[in-house]
């Protein structure tokens, strides 16, 4: 065959070249076989080849891998026939779509087959598709269809689904009675601290690894005349989720994630002494000056990406800021001379005892071979480390990690990999009237409410929407 492109690497017994040939084959042979035929106005260009093969750690070639790398995984077409089409509703647009294509292209290339992608973020819209002529997937950001549609969605063990990949929590979280009906694909972690490495080195700062460092590390910024957090949350009619987010981060760690589903299925009152707790502990920080910028005034009016830029600004008005994964390319946009690791890096919130983010879960209505292909695929080794190279976020599959090639995810993927547990987003998870409620506390308890005046309304709220 003619060797189309080949590029030099180097395994164990001497310099190889890794050749792709004009037949779409892979093959691997000495340098001196390749050598006359590679042209030189190629060579270049060729590097990437190496760059992305080297850095899945897949071994792409004839022959026995070397020890230690993993052999690609194989699309499994399960029955499916080129041109069979797959329905599916999402609610990912722009970047999102085009990276969720991205991920799926080995499979609709290996299989031929066709998704027909729905984009809506209506609810109404997805009921009236599921009451008449419900997707094949469906890919939704809570697990509220399990309870809407349970009767209708199919056991995902039964369309190629391996469990085995997943956490049980994962799991406990999409099943219904015994029977998995919902996986996440998709995945952000919340529980994270933002900061900047040359001014802990400039000031003598170590990262924390427990609760009681962090405090210690807090005091001590204050000592040295520097303030340790930027907290604003104003975000116009939704001021103060940034606020909810760190208080279910303070109940991860002084609670749980078990007294944090809990309070979101309404078996912990909103007024229960854990959640006053937390809230104290905020409370301590947010309304204070020495504490965060601008104290309680700063806490309430201060936009939230404007608190997430204060920390990387010359000079820092703060040393850290909780917020979720997404700060990273706000810094890099806002900031972009700033360079990962070096000028911006985050944490895990040190103590806690699981992750609290936010997740997209993966539900079938229909079992026909793409159906099942789809299902197979994102679940399984191909799928997951397809998902790891694009950089969709988070994939909760265990067979995604090693290959994230972006050191942010890798970083986070790990921390996600390492947790006890997971919760969503309190906010984002209960019905709207109790996470409105429970938005309303945090500015009034921040602005000098009676904190107990505040919870008790808020768990009448939670009672109220959860009807209880």
């Amino acid at each position: 065959s003619v060797i189309k492109s080949a590029v030099e690497d180097k395994f164990e017994g001497g310099t190889n070249y890794i050749a792709t040939l004009e037949n779409e084959g892979v093959g691997v042979g000495p340098f001196h076989d390749f050598e006359d035929k590679v042209p030189e106005e190629i060579k270049a260009d060729l590097e990437q080849i190496q760059k992305d093969i080297m850095a899945k750690k897949l071994w792409t070639g004839w022959g026995e891998p070397p020890e230690g790398v993993p052999v690609a995984a194989e699309v499994d077409c399960m029955g499916a026939a080129s041109g069979d089409e797959v329905s599916v509703i999402y609610q990912w647009s722009g970047a999102e779509e085009e990276k969720f294509n991205a991920v799926v292209k080995p499979l609709v290339d290996a299989c031929g087959i066709k998704i027909v992608a729905q984009s809506t973020r209506d609810a109404a819209v997805l009921d009236t598709k599921a009451k008449s002529t419900p997707p094949d997937v469906l890919f939704w950001p809570t697990t509220a269809p399990l309870t809407l549609y349970t009767g209708q969605l199919k056991a995902l063990s039964d369309l190629g689904a391996d469990p085995a990949n997943y956490a049980e929590y994962w799991q406990a979280m999409g099943s219904v009675d015994g029977k998995w009906l919902a996986v996440p694909v998709k995945a952000d972690i919340k529980t994270i601290i933002w900061y900047n490495p040359a001014n802990f080195d400039l000031f003598g700062y170590s990262v924390p690894t427990t609760w009681d460092e962090l405090d210690a590390l807090v005091e001590k910024m204050v000592a040295d005349g520097n303030v340790p957090w930027s907290m604003g949350m104003e975000s116009g009619p939704a001021t103060g989720w940034t606020g909810s987010d760190f208080i279910q981060d303070i109940m991860l760690v002084q609670q749980g994630p078990q007294y944090v589903s809990d309070v979101i299925a309404g078996a912990v009152a909103y007024n229960d002494a854990g959640v006053k707790q937390a809230y104290e502990t905020y409370g301590k920080w947010a309304m204070d000056e020495q504490y965060t910028v601008g104290g309680a005034t700063g806490t309430v009016s201060t936009p939230f990406l404007e608190a997430i830029y204060k920390v990387f600004s010359d000079p820092p008005e703060a040393m850290m800021v909780k917020q979720s994964g997404f700060a990273g390319g706000e810094v890099a946009t806002q900031f972009p001379d700033l360079e990962y690791g070096t000028d911006y890096d985050f944490f895990a919130v040190p103590g806690a005892q699981g992750m609290q983010g936010g997740a997209d879960f993966m539900m079938a209505f229909g079992e026909s071979p793409a159906a099942k292909a789809l299902v197979g695929y994102l679940t399984g080794a191909a799928g997951a480390a397809e998902w790891a190279k694009v950089g969709f976020d988070l994939s909760p599959n265990k067979l995604a990690l090693g290959n994230y090639t972006d050191t942010a995810l890798i970083k986070k993927a790990e921390a996600l990999a390492g947790a006890a547990g997971f919760t969503p987003d309190i906010g984002d998870t209960v019905p709207a009237p109790f996470g409105e409620a429970e938005w309303k506390v945090i500015v009034d308890y921040v602005n000098g409410a009676d904190l107990d005046a505040a919870l008790e309304a808020a768990a009448k709220a939670q009672a109220d929407a959860l009807g209880q």
